[in-house]
């Protein structure tokens, strides 16, 4: 700071008060463009935005979750024929690439372990790997490159996977559970009722006469539609059959079948067979 006009006069300065012309005197820093050879430092700067990013999205899912209740199906049962499994949405992707033959059968391992360590070794070591200076993506085709074409991929396979399950639903005419979940919710709210719980809270019946000779027939030819414990899975549910049906009327349906759902036994087991089964289901029944 100048006291008077004197040429000779000391000039202190407060602080530094002096502005290059070339200078920002907007106060915005320069980019690390301005800088060749340096940029921001990926331990721990750029690790620690990433963080309170991922922090921020993990925030969201947990809110999500919360809110919306996951459509959970029924349990697991592998002797329902028309079951079609399907993974959560975010892996859609994998359970598409997994039916194709190179990364299938002889090549299941290549498929299950080699594929995934490699595309997320590649994603954690992908910091160490690419550590050219230029930060803009169209500088960087091979990264880039790759980026867009993993995403593509992902994209691609998980359409083509969600597609095809809904193919086999409406080809085999299945609902899925937590659909009829929801129209039974919905019909009992209309009627006035308490909302119905999916939850089983009573044992299935014992099977009558389960020592009988014909339980092996049954065994060997119905539970793969009717369960095991006969409590229904692609079938209908034969516990109780015997209070609807007389052993006349399901030797009947087992020698015929019946229209667009039970196949027809006849000529793949026998006569006797057919009439053991028949008296040994009409004993199913309850009180």
């Amino acid at each position: 700071m100048a006291h008077g006009h004197k040429s000779d006069e000391k000039v202190v300065y407060v602080g530094d008060s002096r502005v290059k012309k070339s200078g920002r005197i907007d106060g915005t820093p320069p980019d690390y463009t301005a800088f060749p050879g340096k940029s921001e430092a990926f331990i721990p700067n750029f690790l620690l935005k990433e963080w309170m990013v991922g922090c921020v999205v993990l925030v969201g899912f947990l809110v999500w979750v919360m809110a919306e209740a996951a459509p959970l199906g029924y349990p697991a049962d592998p002797t329902n024929a028309s079951f079609i499994p399907m993974p959560d949405w975010y892996f859609l992707f994998l359970y598409q690439f997994l039916k194709y033959p190179y990364v299938s059968q002889d090549y299941v391992l290549l498929g299950t372990i080699g594929v995934p360590a490699i595309m997320f070794g590649a994603l954690l070591l992908a910091p160490f790997l690419d550590t050219g200076k230029e930060r803009r993506f169209y500088r960087r085709p091979i990264a880039s490159s790759l980026m867009l074409l993993s995403l593509a991929a992902v994209t691609y396979l998980t359409v083509v996977s969600w597609s095809h399950y809904q193919d086999q639903l409406e080809e085999k005419g299945i609902v899925p559970e937590h659909h009829e979940r929801a129209e039974k919710v919905r019909e009992a709210l209309e009627r006035g009722e308490e909302r119905p719980s999916f939850l089983k809270t009573d044992a299935t019946p014992a099977l009558i006469e389960a020592d009988d000779p014909a339980f092996s027939i049954v065994e060997a030819q119905c539970i793969s539609c009717h369960a095991a414990d006969l409590g229904g899975g692609a079938g209908p549910s034969l516990i109780g059959i015997g209070n609807r049906l007389s052993s006349e009327e399901i030797a009947e349906i087992i020698t015929h079948g019946t229209e667009g759902g039970m196949p027809a036994f006849e000529g793949m087991i026998s006569d006797e067979e057919i009439t053991q089964i028949s008296e040994w289901l009409a004993k199913q029944t309850q009180s």
